[in-house]
């Protein structure tokens, strides 16, 4: 007499494992979401940093700004601004800067772990999920921790009445492309590297930190001189702070810039998107 144990597996009964062929098929289906749930479970064993870091940041920054130099920039050069506030003038370059920021520490060192110091790419890869998916599991994870962390950015902001617009809400999604603009070609070229030579540390110093002093975060891109000025407009920074405000508080721009604000982010993330895939293929092949 057979026990219920002994019975085939056939995926069909609860608390039951899935057969080898249910199994494949599935993850071959699903695959981009199963690794982007393991991604969001590292998240988790930090989370208390990242909500630090998603609160305290624009609760320090806002405050600094709002009650500190704010009060004295409103005070001498208010009609620099487009006749709103140094604070609301601000506020959406750093909710961009922001995630500009998480999404270059996110797509960098992390990616160089999951092909040589941890190699935690290849076991998903034993399984049948493919590279492509593995790739896009890791984007949307990192997607989701930009829309939660510019979500918060943003209620911060609204406290602070920086965001005095109804149509605010719009910066958060313009926040996390211009996240992934700067983030997914960053991964492509995180992806292509084997040895780690300070390249990070250079991307930092010398292409982060530019962008964010000189792409209109704390005064108009157009006081600059020509000789810096192209920093922004080849920056997804100055695109995705010029879109903020548009939300914002209602700046007043060319419809047309405003357009191609958007496609000047949406074709980074796209060259971004496709390069890391191709990378990720050629680390660990079909």
């Amino acid at each position: 007499m057979h026990s219920e144990r002994d019975a085939p597996l056939t995926g069909t009964t609860a608390g039951r494992a899935h057969a080898p062929g249910t199994s494949a098929a599935k993850a071959r289906r699903w695959g981009s979401f199963y690794y982007a749930e393991h991604v969001l479970r590292v998240f988790r064993g930090y989370a208390m940093s990242i909500l630090l870091y998603s609160v305290g940041m624009p609760v320090a920054y806002l405050f600094a700004m709002g009650v500190g130099l704010a009060t004295l920039v409103d005070a001498n050069q208010a009609a620099a601004f487009g006749g709103v506030s140094y604070l609301a003038f601000i506020a959406p370059a750093l909710l961009v800067s922001a995630a500009v920021m998480t999404s270059s520490g996110e797509f960098s060192y992390p990616v160089m772990a999951g092909f040589k110091w941890r190699r935690t790419y290849y076991g998903p890869h034993a399984s049948p999920l493919v590279p492509q998916q593995i790739a896009v599991g890791h984007i949307m994870a990192v997607t989701l921790r930009l829309l939660f962390q510019s979500a918060a950015y943003l209620g911060i902001m609204a406290l602070f009445g920086a965001s005095p617009s109804p149509w605010g809400w719009v910066s958060i999604p313009v926040a996390t492309l211009s996240g992934l603009a700067f983030g997914l070609p960053l991964m492509a070229y995180s992806a292509s590297l084997k040895q780690d030579k300070g390249q990070f540390a250079l991307v930092q110093r010398f292409i982060v930190t530019p962008l964010f002093l000189f792409s209109g975060t704390f005064f108009p891109l157009d006081t600059l001189p020509l000789a810096v000025r192209w920093i922004g407009w080849i920056s997804p920074v100055w695109h995705g702070t010029e879109l903020g405000r548009v939300f914002s508080y209602g700046y007043d721009e060319d419809p047309l810039l405003t357009i191609g604000h958007v496609v000047f982010l949406l074709a980074c993330a796209g060259v971004g998107w496709t390069l890391t895939q191709r990378c990720f293929v050629r680390r660990m092949g079909t």
